[in-house]
């Protein structure tokens, strides 16, 4: 996140988008309810009806997959009408002949054509976003889980720019993340193309850094995404894979093949708290420790670092730092960590906007990077007086459908997300019983009008398919999709909605497009 959870309550308005925020994110939406409490503008951008698209003052309802035109067509109203903020654009960007080009191709009528919203809700939203003092940006993964996620997000960015409404208290672009210490992941180089703290492995000063920090020869090739091992493994590139705290079988897209990749690897290693459908294909499972048998830090979605300390001593006899640490050993390169406070010093003293942070500052309230010195305190929102690479650059961003559509066998859009019982895919949450009695199967909610012309009752057990698979279903008519979509909780790993999702990846982050694909509906006798 640019800014902080606690300046959403001050923000004039908050635009979220593909963000389902009470369900996913229950304790970041009070802030945003706080803001409407205030006086604050609440506009929801969401194919379906959710329960925070009920609450706000304007839900737009867009086609699945057009978020790109949507924004460019915002953008398009606003410096049409002089909404925009030319101070900003003339002091702190670069580029904005190109977007301005671009947008002039996405008037109200066009826009409206593609995304299926009203000229009226266009405007209104524009109006809302551009006018406002403060306006906030949210999204989570109904953004970024698309072949166009990138695109997306940069034209959020290019939202923000154009009215200024970034460097700024209350504003800016702010991704809530979906799991926890996702953040912290990312931050300590948990990406095939950075070291800890972002810093390229293609830049030879971070690779000469690490090497010898490390004292041990690196690679300077980006290595794969999560979703291009499965690709290798088919193509059998690699052999042997690791999988800590994840559950693939259930999470990735297309998971008949994802199980075939499974069964090809010669060496599958599962570290987990609980047995997942992932560790069935394992040749080995090491039990890990949870968050109450941890001692270290996490980071939040506001970049703020804070301790975590153990409730319990590790069921397992060793945390995970230490059962990886053996590993390593064992495979040749030793470790000598004595203590999570040990890695958190090797980690701030490698990555620059940790530089500031010890066990002892963090202690209270954690402190939100970067915080390069000892007598830093903290950063609440990036990019006051500048960009980290000086003006910003806006992004002239094209509308590109989504890489599958219906058509006469697969005729219904399927998106995909979360219910307000479940987490993920369901490791945990669906081990609590009172959790399992509210959603004990999983549902398929389509539109009444769908559901009658398709002869299907609301409990009926439907056989939902893909050009990848299929699963069965119970039958859930409700308002909250509109006709032609139908939605599909991704907990439940008996009948996976990620059996019949789109593999198609986002050509920067391999992304797969879990949100957007074709289906087929048809009632079981």
């Amino acid at each position: 996140m640019t800014n902080s959870f606690a300046e959403l309550e001050k923000a004039n308005c908050i635009f979220a988008i593909g963000t389902n925020t009470t369900v996913a994110h229950p304790i970041a939406s009070m802030r945003l309810m706080r803001a409407k409490a205030n006086g604050a503008k609440l506009i929801v951008v969401d194919p379906r009806r959710t329960q925070i698209a009920s609450l706000a003052h304007l839900h737009i309802q867009h086609r699945l997959g057009t978020d790109v035109a949507l924004i460019n067509g915002l953008m398009h109203i606003i410096y049409k009408n002089g909404w925009h903020n030319q101070a900003f654009i003339e002091e702190r960007t670069e580029n904005f002949p190109a977007l301005e080009e671009m947008i002039d191709k996405f008037p109200p009528e066009r826009t409206s054509e593609i995304t299926g919203v009203p000229v009226a809700q266009l405007q209104q939203a524009a109006e809302w976003y551009s006018q406002a003092e403060a306006s906030a940006i949210c999204y989570v993964l109904g953004i970024t889980q698309h072949s166009t996620g990138t695109d997306n997000v940069k034209s959020l960015a290019n939202l923000a720019m154009i009215c200024g409404h970034i460097g700024q208290p209350s504003t800016g672009v702010n991704p809530i993340r979906g799991q926890n210490n996702v953040q912290g992941a990312c931050d300590m180089g948990a990406l095939p193309n950075v070291f800890p703290g972002y810093q390229y492995i293609t830049v030879p000063e971070n690779l000469e850094k690490f090497e010898k920090a490390w004292k041990a020869k690196l690679s300077p090739t980006p290595g794969l995404t999560m979703f291009e091992q499965i690709d290798a493994i088919l193509e059998g590139k690699f052999k042997g894979l690791v999988v800590f705290g994840a559950n693939p079988v259930t999470s990735y897209p297309d998971i008949n093949r994802v199980e075939k990749a499974m069964k090809a690897l010669d060496f599958l290693l599962v570290m987990d708290i609980f047995p997942t459908p992932t560790t069935k294909f394992a040749h080995l499972v090491l039990p890990a420790t949870s968050f109450a048998e941890s001692d270290g830090t996490f980071s939040s979605s506001e970049r703020r670092v804070q301790r975590v300390r153990p409730a319990i001593p590790p069921i397992p006899g060793k945390t995970n730092w230490e059962a990886i640490q053996e590993l390593s050993a064992r495979m040749g390169y030793p470790m000598n960590f004595t203590s999570g406070e040990d890695i958190f010093n090797e980690m701030a003293s490698l990555t620059p906007a940790f530089g500031g942070m010890t066990f002892e500052r963090l202690n209270e309230k954690g402190l939100c990077w970067p915080c390069p010195t000892l007598d830093h305190p903290g950063t609440q929102y990036l990019h006051k007086d500048r960009f980290a690479r000086g003006l910003g650059a806006f992004q002239s961003i094209d509308y590109r459908p989504p890489a599958e559509g219906p058509d006469a066998e697969y005729p219904l859009w399927l998106t995909t997300g979360t219910l307000f019982t479940h987490y993920l895919t369901g490791t945990m949450t669906r081990r609590c019983p009172s959790l399992h009695h509210e959603n004990p199967v999983v549902e398929v909610e389509i539109h009444p009008e769908d559901a009658r012309r398709l002869h299907i009752q609301p409990g009926e057990q439907v056989k939902a398919t893909s050009r990848r698979g299929s699963i069965m279903v119970k039958a859930l008519l409700t308002e909250r999709v509109k006709p032609g979509v139908v939605f599909i909780p991704l907990h439940f790993a008996e009948n996976a909605a990620n059996r019949l999702t789109n593999a198609a990846l986002d050509p920067v982050t391999k992304t797969p497009e879990y949100k957007v694909c074709a289906v087929s509906l048809a009632k079981v006798a």
